[in-house]
């Protein structure tokens, strides 16, 4: 090779070794530069209050856990705050910006706790025998009970009374019957009596009338004693016999105790 061309190739081989050089230490600024940036990063999240350090992938520098922004209450929620307890509710599933918290109201009977009971309204603790005082009756006593077996009214029940008491399907009778059977005369179409003396109680059938009632499938022409469960038929309804008083108890027992 002549001399020109080895010259001209120690200038190439020079050459090309400066900028190999240049590379790599350019490369070696960047990396430099980098690794400087990403110390300043960790430096400033470490300083800062309750930064967690998250590892990151392999061979990458650790970086801390973004902090979540913590919120002043609202002027509502102060309010609310103040006016009562407020009840946190834990939640399964939380969209993303979905309250974490809700406001319970408290109820009205525990906030009223501590007011002063009214007068009266305390319950009076009764200690040892107590004397049942018996006046004299507000109205009639309850002497038993006709109970609706069947038709218009099934399952209801009227009140018998001391004394005479007519039966039909008018409210001016004392056993209003009273539930749309129109085939039941509207005054008067039969009786009941109680006799305290006798403690006894008789069905009368009100023979001016032309609508028939029956006891027990018969049709009385005059005063029958009643029994416990006779079955009483006006029009299309049936009505059960359901004593109070009789030979063993009766009103007049209690008023004389006292």
């Amino acid at each position: 090779m002549s001399a020109g061309g080895s010259s001209h190739g120690h200038r190439s081989g020079r050459f090309l070794g400066s900028l190999k050089d240049a590379l790599v230490a350019a490369s070696r600024e960047d990396t430099a530069r980098q690794e400087a940036a990403v110390a300043e990063r960790v430096a400033a999240a470490s300083a800062s209050e309750g930064a967690i350090a998250v590892p990151g992938p392999e061979g990458a520098p650790h970086l801390p856990a973004p902090r979540a922004e913590v919120q002043s209450p609202s002027a509502a929620e102060a309010a609310r705050e103040a006016r009562g307890p407020r009840v946190t509710v834990a939640t399964r599933h939380l969209e993303a910006d979905a309250p974490t918290t809700r406001v319970v109201r408290v109820a009205a009977a525990a906030s009223s706790a501590s007011a002063p009971e009214a007068p009266g309204t305390r319950t009076t603790l009764i200690r040892g025998k107590q004397q049942v005082v018996r006046g004299a009756f507000a109205q009639d006593p309850v002497v038993g009970w006709l109970v609706v077996v069947g038709g218009p009214g099934i399952g209801q029940y009227r009140p018998i009374f001391e004394g005479n008491n007519s039966i039909g399907r008018g409210g001016n009778n004392r056993i209003p019957v009273d539930f749309g059977d129109d085939a039941i005369s509207t005054d008067e179409q039969a009786y009941i009596r109680y006799d305290s003396s006798e403690r006894s109680f008789l069905f009368v059938p009100n023979l001016a009338k032309t609508n028939v009632v029956a006891l027990n499938e018969k049709r009385p022409t005059s005063a029958v004693e009643l029994a416990q469960m006779d079955v009483i038929t006006m029009g299309r309804t049936q009505l059960v016999f359901v004593p109070f008083c009789g030979p063993d108890f009766d009103w007049a027992a209690l008023q004389e105790q006292t």
